[in-house]
Protein backbone atom coordinates (compact mmCIF):
# COMPACT_ATOMS: atom_id res chain seq x y z
CA UNK A 1 0.00 0.00 0.00
CA UNK A 2 0.68 3.53 -0.17
CA UNK A 3 3.12 5.38 2.17
CA UNK A 4 0.57 7.26 4.39
CA UNK A 5 1.02 10.20 6.64
CA UNK A 6 -1.77 10.45 9.66
CA UNK A 7 -2.60 14.40 9.81
CA UNK A 8 -4.06 15.55 12.95
CA UNK A 9 -4.72 18.43 15.29
CA UNK A 10 -7.26 19.64 17.70
CA UNK A 11 -10.22 21.85 16.34
CA UNK A 12 -9.71 25.18 15.04
CA UNK A 13 -5.82 24.64 14.49
CA UNK A 14 -5.82 24.84 10.76
CA UNK A 15 -5.99 20.97 9.27
CA UNK A 16 -8.03 21.66 6.46
CA UNK A 17 -5.63 24.93 5.91
CA UNK A 18 -2.49 22.22 5.73
CA UNK A 19 -4.20 19.55 3.54
CA UNK A 20 -4.88 22.25 1.24
CA UNK A 21 -1.54 22.60 0.88
CA UNK A 22 -0.28 19.16 1.01
CA UNK A 23 -2.92 19.08 -2.31
CA UNK A 24 -1.23 21.90 -3.93
CA UNK A 25 1.93 20.21 -4.03
CA UNK A 26 0.19 16.94 -5.07
CA UNK A 27 -0.09 15.07 -2.46
CA UNK A 28 -3.32 12.80 -2.11
CA UNK A 29 -5.51 13.85 0.68
CA UNK A 30 -8.14 11.35 2.22
CA UNK A 31 -10.06 13.64 4.78
CA UNK A 32 -12.10 11.51 7.47
CA UNK A 33 -14.51 14.53 8.17
CA UNK A 34 -15.20 14.71 4.12
CA UNK A 35 -15.65 10.83 4.17
CA UNK A 36 -18.38 10.98 6.89
CA UNK A 37 -20.12 14.03 5.89
CA UNK A 38 -20.59 12.47 1.94
CA UNK A 39 -21.78 8.78 4.26
CA UNK A 40 -24.55 11.08 5.85
CA UNK A 41 -26.70 12.88 2.84
CA UNK A 42 -30.13 12.33 2.90
CA UNK A 43 -31.09 8.81 1.71
CA UNK A 44 -27.87 7.36 2.44
CA UNK A 45 -28.20 3.84 4.56
CA UNK A 46 -25.75 5.88 7.53
CA UNK A 47 -28.27 8.47 7.53
CA UNK A 48 -30.89 5.40 7.69
CA UNK A 49 -28.72 3.63 10.60
CA UNK A 50 -28.94 6.83 12.74
CA UNK A 51 -32.50 7.75 11.89
CA UNK A 52 -33.27 3.64 13.24
CA UNK A 53 -30.86 4.06 16.32
CA UNK A 54 -31.29 8.29 17.79
CA UNK A 55 -34.68 9.10 16.27
CA UNK A 56 -36.30 11.25 13.30
CA UNK A 57 -35.88 14.33 15.39
CA UNK A 58 -32.39 14.45 14.47
CA UNK A 59 -33.74 14.94 10.54
CA UNK A 60 -34.21 18.63 9.56
CA UNK A 61 -37.07 19.12 7.18
CA UNK A 62 -35.44 19.03 4.12
CA UNK A 63 -34.13 15.95 4.69
CA UNK A 64 -30.30 16.82 5.95
CA UNK A 65 -28.56 15.83 9.58
CA UNK A 66 -28.97 18.42 12.49
CA UNK A 67 -25.12 17.94 12.85
CA UNK A 68 -25.32 20.51 15.96
CA UNK A 69 -28.05 18.75 17.76
CA UNK A 70 -26.49 15.04 17.23
CA UNK A 71 -22.79 16.89 18.46
CA UNK A 72 -24.22 18.45 21.44
CA UNK A 73 -25.69 14.85 22.14
CA UNK A 74 -22.72 12.36 21.57
CA UNK A 75 -20.75 14.84 23.76
CA UNK A 76 -22.99 14.74 26.81
CA UNK A 77 -23.14 11.01 26.84
CA UNK A 78 -21.08 8.75 26.05
CA UNK A 79 -23.12 5.88 25.18
CA UNK A 80 -24.65 7.33 22.47
CA UNK A 81 -21.55 8.74 20.92
CA UNK A 82 -20.44 5.10 20.92
CA UNK A 83 -23.21 4.06 19.34
CA UNK A 84 -23.05 7.11 16.41
CA UNK A 85 -19.24 5.94 15.82
CA UNK A 86 -20.41 1.99 15.45
CA UNK A 87 -22.40 3.22 12.68
CA UNK A 88 -20.32 5.53 11.01
CA UNK A 89 -16.31 4.64 12.05
CA UNK A 90 -16.43 0.93 9.82
CA UNK A 91 -18.24 2.86 6.84
CA UNK A 92 -15.61 5.21 7.12
CA UNK A 93 -12.32 2.95 7.19
CA UNK A 94 -14.02 0.83 4.37
CA UNK A 95 -13.83 4.36 2.00
CA UNK A 96 -10.80 5.29 3.55
CA UNK A 97 -8.54 1.75 2.35
CA UNK A 98 -10.51 2.38 -1.17
CA UNK A 99 -9.41 5.55 -1.63
CA UNK A 100 -5.70 4.29 -0.18
CA UNK A 101 -5.73 1.48 -2.89
CA UNK A 102 -6.57 4.12 -5.79
CA UNK A 103 -3.92 6.33 -4.94
CA UNK A 104 -1.57 6.88 -7.62
CA UNK A 105 0.61 9.84 -6.18
CA UNK A 106 3.64 9.87 -4.07
CA UNK A 107 2.29 8.94 -0.43
CA UNK A 108 -1.29 9.87 1.02
CA UNK A 109 -2.43 12.00 3.99
CA UNK A 110 -5.50 11.05 6.02
CA UNK A 111 -7.05 13.35 7.93
CA UNK A 112 -8.15 12.23 11.19
CA UNK A 113 -8.85 14.65 13.71
CA UNK A 114 -9.17 11.61 16.71
CA UNK A 115 -6.07 9.87 15.11
CA UNK A 116 -4.38 9.42 18.61
CA UNK A 117 -7.39 9.15 20.50
CA UNK A 118 -9.30 6.64 18.35
CA UNK A 119 -6.12 4.34 17.61
CA UNK A 120 -7.84 3.60 14.07
CA UNK A 121 -5.89 4.49 12.01
CA UNK A 122 -2.64 3.98 13.11
CA UNK A 123 -1.96 0.60 11.58
CA UNK A 124 -2.63 2.52 8.59
CA UNK A 125 0.16 5.19 8.27
CA UNK A 126 3.79 5.10 8.42
CA UNK A 127 4.15 8.61 10.24
CA UNK A 128 2.27 11.44 11.93
CA UNK A 129 1.81 14.52 11.99
CA UNK A 130 0.29 17.26 14.09
CA UNK A 131 -1.07 20.40 13.22
CA UNK A 132 -0.58 22.53 16.46
CA UNK A 133 -1.97 26.39 17.73
CA UNK A 134 -2.36 27.59 21.18
CA UNK A 135 -5.61 26.79 22.87
CA UNK A 136 -7.04 30.37 23.23
CA UNK A 137 -6.30 30.38 18.95
CA UNK A 138 -8.32 27.46 18.67
CA UNK A 139 -11.38 28.82 19.99
CA UNK A 140 -11.03 32.13 18.37
CA UNK A 141 -10.51 30.39 14.79
CA UNK A 142 -13.35 27.85 15.51
CA UNK A 143 -15.93 30.65 16.86
CA UNK A 144 -14.99 32.78 13.85
CA UNK A 145 -16.03 30.10 11.07
CA UNK A 146 -18.75 28.03 13.08
CA UNK A 147 -21.89 28.91 15.23
CA UNK A 148 -20.44 27.42 18.40
CA UNK A 149 -20.05 29.00 21.29
CA UNK A 150 -16.50 29.36 23.86
CA UNK A 151 -18.84 26.60 25.86
CA UNK A 152 -19.11 24.01 22.83
CA UNK A 153 -16.11 24.41 21.80
CA UNK A 154 -13.99 23.57 24.99
CA UNK A 155 -16.29 20.66 25.68
CA UNK A 156 -14.75 19.24 21.83
CA UNK A 157 -11.52 20.11 22.82
CA UNK A 158 -12.20 18.15 26.36
CA UNK A 159 -12.97 15.10 24.43
CA UNK A 160 -9.25 15.70 22.14
CA UNK A 161 -5.75 14.63 23.40
CA UNK A 162 -4.62 17.54 25.79
CA UNK A 163 -2.35 19.82 23.56
CA UNK A 164 1.11 18.49 25.12
CA UNK A 165 0.15 14.59 24.85
CA UNK A 166 -0.84 14.95 21.26
CA UNK A 167 2.84 16.75 20.58
CA UNK A 168 4.50 14.23 22.60
CA UNK A 169 2.74 11.31 20.02
CA UNK A 170 3.98 13.47 16.39
CA UNK A 171 6.49 12.26 14.47
CA UNK A 172 6.34 15.96 12.72
CA UNK A 173 4.94 19.18 14.30
CA UNK A 174 3.34 22.15 11.99
CA UNK A 175 3.04 25.34 14.22
CA UNK A 176 0.05 27.22 12.65
CA UNK A 177 0.96 30.90 14.52
CA UNK A 178 2.80 32.30 11.90
CA UNK A 179 2.13 33.83 8.60
CA UNK A 180 0.88 32.11 5.75
CA UNK A 181 3.96 32.21 4.00
CA UNK A 182 5.42 30.51 6.90
CA UNK A 183 3.46 27.96 7.08
CA UNK A 184 3.59 27.11 3.32
CA UNK A 185 7.59 26.81 3.64
CA UNK A 186 6.97 24.54 6.16
CA UNK A 187 4.44 22.26 4.28
CA UNK A 188 6.90 22.22 1.28
CA UNK A 189 9.70 21.12 3.26
CA UNK A 190 7.55 18.07 4.67
CA UNK A 191 6.31 17.60 1.50
CA UNK A 192 9.65 16.89 0.29
CA UNK A 193 10.83 14.82 3.00
CA UNK A 194 7.53 12.37 2.79
CA UNK A 195 8.18 12.14 -1.04
CA UNK A 196 11.79 10.82 -0.19
CA UNK A 197 10.68 8.36 2.98
CA UNK A 198 8.18 7.27 0.17
CA UNK A 199 10.72 6.76 -2.34
CA UNK A 200 13.45 4.83 0.29
CA UNK A 201 10.63 2.86 1.58
CA UNK A 202 9.25 1.28 -2.12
Amino acid sequence: MVYCVGLTGGIGCGKSIVAHMFEALGATIIDTDVISHTLTQPNTPALQQIVLQFGPEFISSEGQLDRTKLRALIFSNPAQKSKLESILHPLIEVQVRNELRQCQGGYALIVVPLLFETGHYLPLIQRSLVVDCDERSQITRTSARSLLGDAEIRTIMAHQLPRQERLKLADDILCNETDRNSLRAAVEGLHHQYLTFALNRS
